[in-house]
């Protein structure tokens, strides 16, 4: 289970980074934007995405798909961390809203509150962004 595999790599002084190097080789799609699990646990995830070149767009901020990018991962790691191992969850949905240009270093916060999964169900969660 991946809050299990977190819990064993942030001991350790490399481990957050570890951690965030193994995701992105599992989750190649997200791995494109590199971003850094900061905080797992059952529930709750906080993702960091740096800004670079490579996810800024012509008008010079950081490309409204790079964010959604670091919102599904950071909202599919907080629901994760908070299922049982025999539970697979999937999205099936989502929206963003647009506030203001994103620019510099950028946290994506999610608190997932599942209920009780007894079957198929489907589940909001909401994540902030925020940038400097």
């Amino acid at each position: 289970m991946i809050i299990d595999h977190w819990n064993q790599l942030k001991k350790y002084p490399l481990g957050k980074w570890i951690f965030s190097r193994l995701l992105r080789r599992m989750v190649p799609y997200s791995g494109t934007i590199y971003p850094a699990v900061d905080v797992l646990e059952p529930g709750y995830c906080r993702v960091i995405m740096r800004d670079r070149r490579i996810v800024r767009n012509h008008l010079n901020s950081i490309h409204a798909v790079a964010l959604m990018n670091l919102g599904e991962l950071s909202s599919g790691l907080a629901a994760t961390a908070s299922l049982s191992p025999k539970i697979r969850a999937i999205v099936v949905r989502f929206s963003i809203e647009f506030i203001k240009k994103a620019r510099g270093t950028l946290v994506a916060e999610c608190h997932a509150k599942l209920p009780e999964v007894t079957g198929p169900i489907e589940h909001e969660v909401v994540v902030e962004v925020k940038d400097g």
